[in-house]
């Protein structure tokens, strides 16, 4: 069976699903920083050297392995001649918007 056919199997299945699509976040996180180094053109130990930290760091950080800091993100950023931006996305977008309250009159 193909990796491919085993992953759409798998993901018949709710649970499994569920768990995956909570991984979402962090796959986006390693493929955006692998991306970001592959496009400065840096090999890891440059990379490294210009974070003022190991290779195995580097490493770690491209494999997902451990939750990097926005420090580490932003050192990683100015490393790869890119610039670091953290968003915040609504989970629905079918959420109404809450109603303000009236603000009383000014006297």
């Amino acid at each position: 069976m193909k990796l491919k056919d085993l992953k759409t199997s798998l993901l018949t299945n709710p649970d499994v699903r569920k768990e995956y699509d909570a991984l979402e976040e962090e796959f986006a996180l390693i493929a955006a920083v692998a991306k970001a180094r592959l496009r400065s053109g840096l090999t890891q130990a440059q990379l490294a050297k210009r974070m003022k930290t190991t290779q195995s760091t580097v490493a770690r950080l491209e494999s997902g392995r451990g939750k990097p800091s926005t420090r580490t993100l932003a050192r990683f950023a100015k490393a790869t001649g890119h610039r670091l931006k953290i968003t915040f996305e609504p989970v629905t977008k079918n959420v109404a918007p809450t109603k303000r309250r009236p603000q009383p009159a000014s006297s």
